[in-house]
């Protein structure tokens, strides 16, 4: 770090975006061992916490594209860790529900990422691991709109 210039290592915004790179190669690596994609681990999270969804409305909680979405759970429909039904409300809409093999998978997923997770913050201590996800949440929460 010492080579690069002090304007840049001592800004917050040019850290975070350096360590976002290592923390998204480090989540890529650990999902490819799973055989998925950081796209999969959101569809199947929202699903497990806030159960059967429309595309759309995981697209939005997820903050994914719309393309995206629809794609993912192609796969996810192929890798049986979601089941996708029209929706008997709407006729254009589809439902997509967590399978118990989409279960399994997300907590396969979630060991790799808590891995991941100690891997990137191997530096700092548990309470300063604890404190940066608390600030970096009210820096986010700050910038996010309702």
């Amino acid at each position: 770090m010492e080579e690069i210039p002090e304007r840049l290592r001592t800004k917050p915004s040019w850290l975070i975006t350096q360590l976002a790179v290592h923390a998204r190669r480090l989540v890529s690596e650990s999902f490819t061992e799973a055989g998925a994609k950081g796209y999969h681990y959101r569809i199947l999270a929202a699903l497990q916490e806030f159960g059967p969804s429309s595309q759309a409305d995981l697209g939005r909680r997820c903050h994914v594209d719309r393309s995206d979405v629809v794609a993912a759970v192609n796969q996810l429909v192929d890798l049986g860790h979601v089941d996708r039904s029209p929706d008997p409300t709407h006729g254009r809409r589809n439902i997509v529900s967590l399978t118990p093999a989409g279960a399994a998978q997300l907590q396969h997923m979630d060991a790799l990422l808590a891995q991941a997770q100690t891997t990137l913050l191997a530096a700092l201590t548990p309470a300063d691991r604890h404190t940066l996800t608390h600030l970096l949440t009210q820096a986010l929460t700050h910038h996010t709109p309702d």
